[in-house]
């Protein structure tokens, strides 16, 4: 059964990889993922406020937040506090490189253009083959047009692109007032993937002590509606590969991804709770499912539910909406 993919220029075996997650911290682990199939490492995100507290040993000075009250910045981790700091970071992609035999992904989380372009020269020169920009942006600025939060992020693809050689993917979260319209823009800035979504982890609070507590909850398949819905919409209209990360879980979560046009499946939670050997797991799982129903290949499957091709394309649209709030009996 052919399962291959192409995937930000990545001629890969399939699409299954670990998403960025603290599994690559361990060199072991890294190698186990890798025995068990992983098509390529994902590694976590270097954020920039890492490198701003290791160089200048405080967050005061950080672009984004000069406006902001200065109390804010106490919410972040202490340097000790994150699993790797800039220098540890880079020389984990080196022993990765040296561990493995495939594409090793690197991620960076930065505020300003300035903040990424440095470290994304540096991901490159420690061996990174492709590097994916997490652009983790919650706007709450009242002055800030949705315009300039786009604006943002396609200068900074735009930058990061210019300065590296290798391929460059963008991770998004699925907040933007037109995300076919942004994902087109991504694609006039030569971005070479698109990864949908990436999660934000929202605080509770604590009634009695009057605090924000963090919360981390790990995904289950519920959450891959969202993913499909945007990658099917998206499928065969863009140039960029897409990608899918969060809510894949079984065989089949990975079945509907490819056929909603994924190219590459990122899985984090379900390798969290079920170990690297789930990535076994889920292959054996999609090859049964695809000779079952007599597919020879998964590029023939690839976008067979998308927007385009889909027997009922309304249903990712505003018709769905309707049909399903009609359709509820109590």
């Amino acid at each position: 059964m052919d399962l291959s993919t192409k995937y930000m220029g990545f001629d890969l075996p399939h699409p299954l990889m670990p998403g960025a997650s603290p599994l690559v911290d361990d060199l072991d682990t890294v190698k186990r993922l890798e025995d068990a199939g992983a098509a390529a490492i994902v590694m976590h995100s270097l954020f920039e406020e890492q490198i701003t507290i290791e160089q200048m040993g405080t967050l005061r000075d950080i672009e984004t937040h000069a406006e902001s009250f200065a109390e804010a910045t106490s919410y972040f981790p202490r340097a000790d506090e994150y699993r790797l700091g800039p220098d540890k970071y880079l020389e984990q992609i080196r022993k990765i490189k040296k561990a493995v035999r495939i594409p090793v992904i690197a991620s960076l989380n930065g505020t300003t253009v300035a903040g990424w372009l440095r470290y994304a020269h540096l991901m490159e020169e420690a061996g990174a083959d492709a590097l994916e920009l997490n652009v983790y942006y919650l706007a709450t600025e009242l002055h800030e047009s949705s315009e300039r939060v786009e604006r943002r992020t396609l200068d900074i693809v735009r930058a990061v692109k210019k300065s590296v050689k290798i391929p460059v993917s963008v991770k998004l979260s699925p907040f933007f007032s037109s995300l076919a319209h942004f994902a087109s823009q991504l694609d006039e800035v030569n971005a070479d993937g698109i990864v949908l979504f990436n999660r934000f982890y929202q605080p509770d609070i604590d009634a009695e002590t009057l605090d924000v507590v963090p919360r981390l909850n790990l995904s289950d398949s519920d959450e891959l509606l969202l993913r499909i819905r945007w990658t099917a919409i998206l499928s065969g209209r863009v140039i960029a590969s897409l990608g899918i990360s969060g809510g894949v879980h079984t065989p089949l979560d990975a079945v509907k991804a490819v056929m909603s046009g994924a190219h590459g499946i990122q899985i984090v939670s379900a390798l969290l709770k079920n170990g690297p050997g789930h990535l076994r797991t889920m292959l054996d799982g999609m090859r049964s499912w695809l000779e079952k129903h007599e597919y020879e290949s998964l590029g023939q499957m690839r976008g067979s539910m998308s927007l385009q091709t889909a027997p009922n394309p309304s249903a990712f649209e505003r018709a769905n909406y309707m049909r399903v709030l009609n359709a509820w009996r109590p």
